[in-house]
């Protein structure tokens, strides 16, 4: 074989490598969104169109597979936790946390509960999750820095808030609609510190 036949079977093969990797990758984000909340190797493989031994090619681990698919999400989502005015008064900025936090929620509700019902046996996904929490709080003190200001309690008030989980029992175990939980998650910071 020459050299130039050589090289590009090497890059048919590296091609065909990246198109198996991310049919995996997406083939465990359909299945997580589709409420396979802990998709199994076969299932993926399944969805993705490839054989199982070629997942664990790819991936090491399941453990692997989910925190880079958990890492691909919170890499999707920061545009819309920062994104946005950022400018105005205390309730248009309370407001437009809440609302981001929200969209989120929303968007990735079955990825934050994949990730949340696999945190005790993967540390990654631990780490991940303390990260994400870390950052959000950041960001909403950026967002509003007069809460920089609050007591601890009155700040970690604020922060259950308009946590993921605050959301979640709003929506399905008090069964909510989304004006109502935004509304209501917006009077809780509101008695912590007010709007007006």
């Amino acid at each position: 074989m020459t050299e130039k036949k050589t090289a590009k079977a090497g890059d048919g093969r590296r091609a065909r490598s990246a198109r198996s990797r991310g049919a995996i990758l997406k083939a465990m984000i359909e299945l997580i969104a589709e409420g396979i909340l802990v998709p199994t190797a076969q299932s993926v493989s399944d969805r993705a169109g490839v054989g199982i031994r070629t997942v664990f090619r790819h991936f090491d681990d399941m453990e692997s597979l989910f925190s880079l698919v958990t890492e691909e999400i919170y890499i999707e989502s920061t545009p819309l936790i920062i994104g946005g005015d950022r400018t105005g008064s205390l309730e248009i900025r309370v407001h437009h946390g809440v609302d981001c936090r929200i969209q989120v929620y929303e968007k990735h509700q079955n990825i934050l509960l994949s990730g949340r019902s696999q945190r005790w046996e993967y540390k990654i996904l631990r780490d991940m999750y303390a990260g994400l929490q870390k950052n959000l709080r950041a960001d909403f003190d950026h967002l509003v820095p007069e809460l920089k200001e609050l007591s601890v309690v009155d700040r970690e008030a604020v922060d259950a808030s308009v946590s993921f989980e605050m959301w979640r029992r709003l929506t399905e175990l008090q069964g909510l609609d989304a004006a109502t939980t935004r509304q209501v998650m917006i009077k809780m910071v509101s008695v912590v510190i007010p709007l007006n």
